[in-house]
């Protein structure tokens, strides 16, 4: 290891313990960093370009656990590293090693790229003992360094949108994805917060209705080594190392607050920022992995290690290693995490990846773990949108609908069910029913409400819908593993023809079974997640895993898009004006489907295509695949124990492979139906009326949508109507 030329000096000031990390406070700069287990911390600055290592400074003072210095001559922009001494015992669970310089585990900028070499190794590569020998390297010249910022931002008068649950819509997005092919973005701002944040994203967005971008990873991330020599990457960013820094790559200027410009930009058009997070696993692997940041700096203390074998790492993540969130100092960290992107960036909301390690304690998942405790009780983190990846790998790790109260959590049993009761599968009324009411068989207890069900079709993890609707299999030849990677059970149905066809009934056949997919998600209640891409028809080319692709594979196509995907974007727009036109698709109580005899109405009624109740009998019946569903506006809204002012609205669902008959309910005080929504006819823009006792002829595989007509339309229901009417084909992406 090469030292600098000074060692020492000696105006470095004993500082203070707390904020950990790096802090500029308008004289100098305060650095502090935890470790229960070093016996000597390493302060190292760098000139202006992160490469050369100009002076080192041992942090002077030690308190409760934390090593600390104050710097009076350093600014923002000063670029710096750790180097942490002690015991490197991997048998005992301690790999310190100096020659390796370590990332701050709160630096809130990083600068430079991860470079693969066997110097980043605590051990020697290809030693005879593995991981248990000493690698005596300098890994500075290969390892991202950490910047002081200066957090001085001038946000306006802009307030944060504060969207209800009830409300939300959320679209899961990718910053690169979504922005690198977008005609309308300057080139040099495609694939970054700046062109997520540019005018024309941000007019997309809004016309198409959603309320809430999730962005996929944002916090720093490493190119696994293994991708790196296939020629592959890490496309989607599951693989953090610094949980407050956004990653570099997503930066078109050199400056951290570009993230806080684009989260303005988007409060502006009242759209929420949700971010996907990752704090069950970092980027140092296991045992055989880099030493980069955490494993150096104390890693007994970060990760979760076998009880009895310390060398070796728990691995529930699938990864090769677990945060460690009972330790105090690490829940510390990720708590500081969240609340700072949720004061300092402003951000609305996070979505927990593998959320179900977070509440891991060593003897299982705990709903009274610390971290949901944590999150529960602050003041900052129970006012923001939380959403649990409901599961993981590891010994009772699917704990859908377990999350305590507060939480959202994504639904798979909704994702299953929907796909699987358009592809025709037999026996899915009980369970589509159940779905499309909220999932209240998960959900409905404590006072949770419908919202906490995030329904979903399709997600990053998976088949889009374009090719949801087009492979029977699965096609991930691309990423270099033979075709073993993503999941072989994806429900899907190719209609006949796997991949790309000219056949015109097959194409027209899958457009409508996306339009029913888009259609039954976004009249469920509970909170509907869209995938980027889906409103315009992408393809991944049938991969359902495409983590590691940056390329056409994963960026929207938005030049290229079809006439198929423009007349599919302006279904969508109808879809969600139709939601937010009618607040009986998202109340937040349950369907319940029970007669109020106070109020002489029940919520929901499900029916058969004769226009009649459902029975046991039709219920229990594997072959019938048709359903009515009456939403009857007068039941009641809320706690409020009044009868109900909002539209009341018939769906009618076929997956049935031909046409069926439904006659039209009669309601009291209706007198007409008027269709909103035909998925068998997504271009009409005319009312069209129908009478009380009218047989409906439902094209096989398709859905229709009636709002309850009077002699005169209500104002709820000429603004629904004419949402639905003022949407043009055409969306806004060309230039």
């Amino acid at each position: 290891m090469n030292a600098p030329q000074i060692i020492q000096r000696a105006n470095i000031r004993e500082g203070r313990p707390h904020p950990l990390g790096a802090t500029w406070d308008g004289l100098g700069v305060n650095f502090a960093i935890f470790s229960a287990h070093a016996t000597r911390v390493e302060l190292c600055i760098f000139d202006s370009g992160g490469e050369r290592e100009v002076v080192r400074y041992d942090l002077p003072e030690y308190t409760d656990e934390v090593w600390h210095g104050y710097l009076p001559d350093a600014r923002p922009g000063t670029i710096y590293g750790y180097r942490v001494h002690g015991p490197y015992e991997p048998d005992a669970g301690h790999r310190f090693n100096p020659n390796k310089l370590l990332i701050d585990p709160y630096a809130r900028q990083l600068i430079g790229e991860l470079h693969w070499s066997d110097e980043l190794f605590g051990y020697t590569i290809g030693h005879p003992d593995a991981d248990l020998s000493f690698d005596e390297r300098d890994s500075a010249p290969f390892v991202p360094k950490s910047i002081v910022v200066d957090p001085a931002f001038t946000w306006g008068s802009q307030m944060r949108p504060a969207r209800l649950w009830e409300d939300t819509i959320i679209y899961e997005a990718h910053v690169k994805g979504f922005t690198k092919l977008h005609p309308g973005i300057p080139p040099d701002l495609r694939g970054t917060f700046s062109g997520v944040g540019h005018h024309r994203s941000v007019d997309y967005l809004k016309k198409l209705g959603i309320t809430a971008i999730e962005l996929l990873p944002v916090h720093a991330f490493v190119n696994d080594r293994y991708l790196i020599e296939k020629g592959l990457v890490n496309y989607w960013g599951y693989n953090s190392i610094g949980f407050f820094a956004p990653e570099p790559r997503y930066m078109a200027t050199a400056f951290g607050n570009e993230f806080k410009e684009m989260v303005n930009h988007l409060h502006a058009a009242n759209i929420e920022v949700i971010l996907d997070v990752v704090y069950n696993h970092t980027a140092e692997g296991n045992e055989g992995g880099p030493t980069l940041s955490f494993k150096g700096i104390d890693n007994m203390s970060y990760y979760r290690l076998m009880p009895d074998e310390p060398r070796y790492y728990i691995n529930d993540t699938g990864t090769g290693n677990t945060v460690n969130l009972s330790h105090p100092r690490v829940l510390q960290m990720v708590c500081d995490s969240l609340r700072y992107w949720a004061t300092e960036m402003r951000v609305d909301g996070f979505r927990f990846d593998l959320a179900t390690i977070l509440a891991r304690e060593p003897y299982g998942f705990d709903e009274g773990g610390g971290f949901l405790d944590s999150c529960r009780q602050d003041p900052v983190l129970s006012s923001v949108k939380l959403i649990a990846e409901p599961w993981d790998i590891g010994p009772g790790g699917y704990q859908v609908g377990r999350f305590p109260p507060g939480w959202a959590e994504w639904n798979d049993k909704y994702r299953d069910m929907i796909r699987s009761f358009w592809k025709g599968d037999e026996g899915r009324l009980p369970d589509l029913a159940a779905r499309f009411s909220g999932s209240a068989d998960l959900f409905d207890e404590r006072g949770r409400k419908p919202w906490a069900s995030v329904n979903f079709i399709t997600a990053h993890d998976g088949f889009n819908l374009n090719d949801l609707v087009s492979y029977n299999d699965k096609h991930n030849e691309a990423n270099g593993e033979e075709n073993r990677d993503g999941h072989d059970n994806n429900h899907s149905w190719n209609h006949g023809v796997e991949g790309p066809t000219d056949d015109p009934e097959i194409t027209e056949l899958r457009e409508r079974q996306k339009r029913n997919l888009l259609a039954t998600l976004l009249m469920s209640h509970g909170t509907p997640m869209l995938l980027a891409g889906d409103e315009i028809g992408h393809t991944q080319q049938g991969n359902n895993n495409a983590y590691c692709q940056d390329n056409e594979i994963t960026w929207l196509n938005w030049s290229g898009m079809s006439r198929e995907g423009r007349r599919l974007n302006a279904f969508v727009r109808k879809l969600i004006a139709v939601r937010k036109a009618y607040p009986i698709l998202h109340r937040s109580r349950f369907l319940r489907g029970e007669y109020n005899e106070e109020r002489d109405v029940k919520d929901v009624t499900w029916l058969t295509p004769a226009g009649d109740e459902m029975t046991p009998e039709h219920w229990d019946d594997p072959n019938a695949k048709s359903l009515g569903i009456l939403l009857d506006g007068r039941a009641q809204a809320s706690g409020i124990k009044k009868r109900g002012s909002d539209a009341t609205l018939l769906i009618l669902v076929n997956a049935h492979h031909d046409v069926v008959n439904f006659t039209l309910p009669s309601v009291t005080e209706g007198k007409r139906w008027l269709r909103l929504i035909d998925t068998n006819d997504p271009d009409w823009l005319d009312e069209v009326r129908f009478d009380f006792g009218h047989v409906y002829q439902v094209t096989g595989r398709s859905l229709l949508l009636f709002v309850l007509g009077h002699d005169r339309l209500s104002r709820q229901q000429r603004e629904g109507v004419g949402a639905i009417l003022d949407i043009t084909e055409q969306p806004d992406i060309d230039d």
